[in-house]
């Protein structure tokens, strides 16, 4: 017995579309991005904000001429091209190295994307104290290896 197809409208299948994956502004002007990077780490009321913020220290301060960017709706670190990128997930906060597959790791704060080809991630959790000094050493890694 064969089954009738439901037919639906070029309008529907737009709304439904819209519905499931809704439409975000990949990137934003690099004026706004400490704006918008000020706003996640407000915006989360939970011990993510001040390890947020305390990240973004780090590498501000392990880069002075670092580039604050607003990609994918999440804060993104450059130099030279993209060094890492700040996600927040409920129960860690995570720093994606672009190239981290590249970079020197003598710390093994790496922890996180292992299997990656190119990207490594480090996922920061509740009660964490970051190694300042072994991130300080991997963002200028990262700033060095997009240098070259």
């Amino acid at each position: 017995m064969a089954t009738a197809k439901k037919s639906v409208s070029p309008a529907r299948k737009v709304a439904s579309a819209s519905k499931s994956a809704p439409a975000r502004k990949a990137s934003a002007p690099a004026a706004a991005a400490p704006g918008l990077i000020d706003a996640r780490i407000a915006s989360l009321d939970d011990w993510r904000g001040p390890m947020l913020a305390r990240l973004r220290a780090i590498i501000r301060a392990a880069d002075p001429a670092v580039v604050e960017e607003w990609k994918w709706s999440v804060p993104v670190w450059s130099h030279g091209g993209i060094l890492c990128t700040g996600e927040t997930y409920k129960k860690a906060v995570k720093l994606t190295f672009a190239k981290g597959a590249s970079l020197p790791d003598p710390a093994g704060l790496f922890n996180s994307s292992l299997e990656g080809n190119v990207r490594r991630a480090i996922d920061f959790h509740e009660g964490d104290e970051p190694d300042e000094k072994a991130l300080t050493a991997l963002v200028r890694a990262a700033v060095a290896l997009n240098a070259r």
